[in-house]
C-alpha cells in the first residue's frame, strides 16, 4: 500500500463497515483522519457500495488514504472498476488503495447473478486487465477464458478495438486481494500488491500461511480488520463481539463451503468451530454465540480494559507479516483512546 506501512513498521486504519449511514461513514473518517488514523477503508456486500462513499470522503479529507476491504470483482468489469479508481484518484489527489475480493456463491449468484466458478482463475484475469487499465499507458488487449478486452466472444460484433484509458493513469495504485484460503493467498502473493485477511490471528497465522507469506515480495502488505470492543467489563466486551465471529463461522457459507470456518480450524480450534456451525445451521443462534470460547475472541480480536488492549497490540506488533491493522471497533467514540494507544 502506498504510504501506509511496510515490514515492521505497522500503519493503522479503520473500518468504516459496521456503519449503516453514509453520513456517519463520512464523519467517522473526518474524525479519523484528525486523530492520525493512517486509511479508512469501505466494503460492500449487497446494499451500500464500496466506491461511493470514497469519493465523499475524498472531498472533505486531505491525508488520509482510502481503501476498499473489499470492492466486488462480480459487482463490476475490469473496465468499470478501472473508470471508477481512476477517477477516485484524481478527485483524492492519489490516495486510493485498491481492495478486491471474489466475495461467495450466495451474494455472487444470488446478488449479482452471475456464476462464482472458477474465482481463482477470474482473480488473475481480473487483476491482469485492470493493471493495464490502470496504467493507460497504451490500449489493453487481452485475452483470458473468463474476461477478454476487447469482447470477441458469441455474439460479439467484431467492431470492438483496444483502448486506453482517457483519463491520466496511476500504475502505482496498490491492489489487495481479500483471500484467506491457502490457494487464494498464494494467488495473492503472486499477482497482488497485498493481502486482506478476515479473522486474523496474531498467534497462529503461521498455522495458516506461514510458508505462503514467507514467500511473498519484499513490500507485500498484509492488512487484516480486526474488531476492537473497549471497557472495563471484559467479559461484555467479549460478548458484544460473539456474535460476529458465529455468524463468520456459523453463517457464511454452507456446511460444506465456509471459507471462515476452515480457517478457524486451521488455526487449531477445528472442535469448536464444528460445534458453532452445528448450531448455527440449526437455527440456535444463541449456542453459536455461547460455543464461541473467550480464547478464541482473545485470539482474534482486541478486546477488554485499556491497558489490557495495550497488552494485546505488542502481540500484533511483534513477529508478524501485518503491515496494517484496519480495526472495527464496536464504539466509534474509542476512536481517539485507540489512537492514543498506538501512538504510546
Amino acid at each position: 500500500m502506498s504510504d501506509t506501512g511496510g515490514r515492521g513498521e505497522l500503519s493503522l486504519g479503520l473500518s468504516l463497515s459496521g456503519i449503516r449511514s453514509s453520513t456517519d461513514m463520512v464523519s467517522a473518517a473526518v474524525a479519523a483522519e484528525g486523530f492520525g488514523f493512517d486509511s479508512v477503508w469501505t466494503s460492500e456486500a449487497w446494499g451500500k457500495d464500496a466506491f461511493t462513499p470514497l469519493g465523499a470522503i475524498a472531498a472533505v479529507t486531505h491525508r488520509i488514504r482510502l481503501g476498499t476491504a473489499i470492492a466486488q470483482i462480480s459487482a463490476r468489469t475490469p473496465g468499470a472498476t478501472a473508470m471508477t479508481v481512476l477517477t477516485l484518484q484524481e478527485l483524492s489527489g492519489g490516495r486510493i488503495d485498491l481492495g478486491l475480493g471474489v466475495s461467495g456463491p450466495q451474494v455472487v449468484e444470488g446478488w449479482h447473478g452471475t456464476s462464482f466458478a472458477r474465482p481463482l482463475v477470474a482473480t488473475r484475469e481480473y487483476v491482469t486487465i485492470l493493471r493495464a487499465m490502470l496504467a493507460a499507458d497504451h490500449p489493453v488487449d487481452i485475452a483470458g477464458s473468463i474476461y477478454s478486452v476487447p469482447y470477441r466472444g458469441p455474439g460479439a460484433t467484431g467492431l470492438g478495438k483496444p483502448l486506453r484509458s482517457s483519463l491520466p493513469g496511476h500504475p502505482e495504485t496498490s491492489i489487495l486481494i481479500a483471500a484467506i484460503g491457502p490457494r487464494n493467498v498464494a494467488l495473492a502473493t503472486e499477482v497482488a500488491d497485498g493481502l486482506l485477511p478476515y479473522l486474523w490471528s496474531p498467534t497462529r497465522w503461521k498455522e495458516a500461511w506461514g510458508e505462503t507469506l514467507a514467500a511473498a515480495p519484499s513490500g507485500f502488505s498484509v492488512a487484516p480488520t480486526v474488531f476492537v470492543s473497549m471497557g472495563d467489563d471484559l467479559e461484555a466486551c467479549r460478548d458484544a463481539l460473539r456474535p460476529r465471529i458465529a455468524l463468520h463461522i456459523g453463517g457464511m457459507g454452507s456446511r460444506n463451503q465456509n471459507f471462515y470456518k476452515d480457517l478457524i480450524a486451521r488455526y487449531g480450534y477445528e472442535k469448536e468451530a464444528t460445534i458453532i456451525q452445528d448450531h448455527y445451521l440449526a437455527g440456535d443462534r444463541k449456542a453459536a454465540r455461547a460455543a464461541v470460547s473467550d480464547s478464541l475472541v482473545d485470539d482474534l480480536a482486541l478486546v477488554g480494559p485499556v491497558a489490557r488492549i495495550s497488552d494485546q497490540l505488542d502481540a500484533w506488533r511483534e513477529g508478524s507479516p501485518v503491515t496494517t491493522m484496519i480495526l472495527e471497533p464496536t464504539n466509534l467514540d474509542d476512536l481517539e483512546t485507540i489512537a492514543k494507544l498506538w501512538g504510546r
